[in-house]
């Protein structure tokens, strides 16, 4: 067959203007599926030839060659990059004058053929679209720069597979493959797919030639325990398989084909296929061509009828274009028609890109062509559609991806293949799929394929073994927490604000607890405050107004006003226990509070050792007590236990002092805060300092028993400080034991009572004396008195 141009045009065609490559004698017989594909490639030329639009005046011809042999395929490769009209393969300077015998080149079928011929083919840009060769790395424009293809890249198709196995939750699978290059290339892409899912690959092999080596295979899948099989191989390879499954009686599976074998009507019909599980698969999208039935029922037809026998007409053979077949007549049309029409329909759509190119190229308008650019160029900007299916390549030469999601049903009579889904990803990934058409061999529910069971809530997985899906299971403890989309395999600590119970998913936010001013505690304890704050005015009022009184005198004169003023300012040092603890408020509470009452603990001491030093010491230590009283030695020794204690809280900040404090520790869900000692060493040094003078005090009281009633201070004091110790004793047995907020409140407390013990006990009687019996306050009174103890100790000496 000759291409005609009328009118004639500056162009120069050759007859074969588009060469095709097919599968058509593979096992030296016809293959009724490369036989198919031969007459939807005719179809489509003699459609295209047929239309007046596309390639006007011009009869686009084709020249067939078999591809099913490697040695095969570099002979036609080398015949196509002959220069026109010659055998030879001439080398020239200058690549865009070189013409070749023909224009473009339609197929291999396989990837492993196209492997071959591509890189021959692309150092002339000689275009090449394939219909069948879906392997990854001929998208690589680098090594292939004039390979098309129109039938998706397994890129796509091992991503809809991981999709697949990933909606039915499968996580333990098996990958079956083949020794060729599309079986090689998709498994690699499923593995890195079925890894972004955490879907672990159990077991992994290549179908052996003979069908007697496969038993190792089925035996390896039931001890593995796998459900799902990924059968991603080459027909040739995938329907012994399928069949010696069957035959080894291989039985509740999931098989999952590729669009090698998904389709294939003879499989679909082998006596026992439905024995042996659910199969599914990915197909590419079948389009539907109409009038190409009749063409093959026409054609076979007329071909059993019209064709001569070239070994009685060799002469007709030229006439005929060399394409005399009879072992092609004898095959039905009917057998044609139930082939697996996919490819078919892809080398349809390789035609027609082969044809709106050359429509660009030629420059053709409604009646002629009248320009000529190079061909590959223009391929790659074909954009037109066929039965609402859109082909245009994108930069690596591939057509937008359309799959449909194939299950093999066993429920109709005869069994037929259904399409439950479909994924494509143009212009954004889309997959879908209906759960309820797919028939499970497992009574209709959906089938597991898990190495373990998925841990319960709050529980980690313990890793078993080098897969991420073999595990077992450990209850994460408290304070922790899993996340099972982000890490399921370490529990993660909470934070130091929140916290949570064993076997948490998420940490819950803790309350941040202090001692507030609202709340009714507090309220109380301001309230007691107050009311000792305004007695000490009172009795600081009382004192100053009978300032000359000798119970005024007899209780320290000016040291008790002195004594006074630092229980009052102790009070103010109570507000810094409410509200939350910062630096301020925690020295406040401790230093300020030390110092004071350090200052309180000092004037009562000197104020027992005077009493003593006036009733037993003026007669036996005249000189001593001389010193005493003129020095003014009490006021020397207050103050050198008030600088003292000043020290060491000086030395106590500048180490380490008082500091706030978040507890996280004693409880699970509160965060108490509130004060830090800081350095415990100089807490405790103005623990015991305090502590001293509390024993000095009560020493010199007790020695102060026996005195004249008006002098005799031992009782108040020893009073004032039992109660004091015994607050702190408290305090100090709830700060061991007791962790709330409320240790806080503890704290006011103690240092309430320790003032209300001296008010009580040491202030109070004094203001009863001067305001309710006036007449014991008087110096005659206390002269009386005082006559009256010598009185008795001079008698009792005797």
């Amino acid at each position: 067959m000759y291409c005609q141009c009328t009118p004639p045009i500056n162009i120069y065609l050759i007859c074969d203007a588009v060469t095709v490559l097919l599968s058509l004698f593979c096992r030296y017989d016809v293959s009724a599926q490369g036989y198919q594909q031969l007459q939807m490639m005719r179809f489509a030329v003699e459609e295209i030839n047929n239309q007046s639009w596309l390639l006007p005046n011009i009869t686009l011809g084709y020249n067939i060659f078999d591809s099913c042999h490697i040695f095969a395929d570099i002979i036609s490769v080398l015949n196509f990059l002959a220069r026109n009209t010659s055998h030879f393969i001439n080398v020239s300077h200058r690549i865009e004058d070189y013409e070749p015998q023909v224009l473009a080149v339609i197929g291999p079928y396989t990837s492993t053929e196209a492997f071959v011929m591509a890189p021959l083919l692309s150092s002339s840009f000689i275009p090449m679209v394939s219909h069948g060769a879906s392997s990854i790395r001929l998208s690589d424009k680098k090594q292939f720069p004039s390979f098309l293809r129109t039938i998706p890249s397994d890129q796509y198709q091992a991503r809809g597979i991981a999709l697949l196995m990933h909606k039915f939750k499968w996580k333990w699978i098996a990958l079956i493959g083949s020794d060729d290059d599309y079986s090689q290339d998709g498994l690699e892409a499923i593995q890195k797919e079925t890894a972004a899912f955490n879907i672990c690959v159990a077991y992994q092999e290549t179908i052996p030639r003979k069908t007697t080596q496969m038993h190792e295979l089925f035996h390896n899948i039931t001890l593995l325990k796998v459900s799902v099989v990924v059968v991603f191989a080459s027909e040739d390879f995938a329907v012994p398989f399928i069949k010696e499954a069957i035959a080894k009686n291989l039985r509740d599976k999931v098989w999952i084909a590729s669009e090698a074998w998904s389709m294939n009507p003879l499989l679909l019909g082998e006596p026992g296929i439905s024995s042996i599980g659910t199969i599914l698969g990915m197909a590419n999208k079948v389009i539907y061509l109409p009038g190409f039935s009749d063409f093959v029922q026409r054609l076979n037809t007329g071909m059993k009828e019209q064709q001569p026998d070239p070994t009685t007409h060799p002469s007709l053979a030229d006439e005929y274009c060399n394409q005399v077949c009879l072992n092609c007549c004898r095959t039905m049309a009917s057998a044609i028609l139930q082939e697996n029409p996919t490819y078919s329909s892809y080398i349809y759509l390789a035609v027609y890109a082969v044809a709106h190119a050359l429509h660009s190229v030629l420059g053709c308008n409604a009646t002629c062509c009248e320009r000529s650019v190079p061909l590959l160029q223009e391929l790659k900007k074909v954009n037109f559609s066929v039965n609402d299916y859109k082909l245009e390549f994108d930069s690596k030469g591939d057509p937008p991806p359309l799959y449909d999601i194939i299950n093999w049903d066993f429920r109709s009579q005869p069994f037929k293949f259904t399409i439950v889904g479909s994924y494509s990803s143009d212009p954004k990934p889309v997959f879908l799929i209906h759960d309820h058409l797919i028939q499970w061999h497992d009574n209709g529910t959906i089938p597991t394929s898990v190495c373990s069971s998925d841990c319960q809530s709050g529980y980690r997985r313990l890793l078993k073994g080098i897969h991420d899906c073999c595990f077992n299971c450990e209850l994460c403890p408290k304070g922790t927490y899993i996340n099972i989309t982000a890490d399921p395999q370490h529990c993660q600590q909470c934070g130091p604000e929140e916290w949570s119970e064993k076997g948490s998913t998420s940490c819950l936010r803790r309350t941040l607890e202090f001692l507030d001013y609202s709340e009714n505690v507090s309220l109380g304890l301001l309230f007691l405050t107050t009311i000792i704050f305004a007695s000490l005015l009172a009795v600081i009022a009382i004192f100053a107004a009978h300032h000359n009184t000798p119970v005024v005198k007899s209780a320290g004169g000016p040291l008790c006003y002195f004594m006074l003023v630092c229980m009052a300012m102790c009070c103010f040092s109570i507000v810094s226990f409410f509200g939350k603890p910062n630096q301020a408020k925690c020295i406040m509470r401790n230093l300020v509070f030390s110092i004071l009452y350090t200052s309180c603990l000092a004037c009562l001491t000197v104020r027992a050792f005077q009493i003593i030093c006036v009733f037993k010491m003026a007669a036996k230590m005249p000189r001593a007590y001389s010193f005493w009283v003129k020095s003014k030695s009490q006021y020397f020794f207050v103050m050198t236990c008030v600088c003292i204690q000043i020290s060491l809280c000086t030395l106590w900040v500048g180490i380490e002092g008082p500091s706030p404090y978040n507890n996280t520790v004693s409880f699970k869900n509160q965060i108490i805060f509130s004060c830090h000692m800081g350095n415990i060493a100089i807490f405790t040094a103005v623990l015991i300092f305090i502590g001293f003078l509390g024993s000095l005090c009560f020493v010199f009281s007790y020695m102060g028993i026996g005195l004249p009633k008006n002098y005799n201070e031992a009782k108040c004091i020893t009073f004032s400080l039992l109660i004091s110790l015994f607050s702190w004793i408290s305090y100090f047995t709830a700060y061991m034991t007791y962790y709330e907020k409320y240790i806080s409140a503890f704290n006011v407390l103690s240092v309430l009572f320790s003032l209300l013990g001296i008010l009580i006990g040491y202030f109070i009687p004094k203001c009863y004396i001067i305001l309710i019996k006036p007449e014991h306050n008087t110096t005659a009174h206390f002269q009386s008195c005082i006559q009256t103890y010598t009185m008795k100790s001079t008698c009792s000496s005797y």
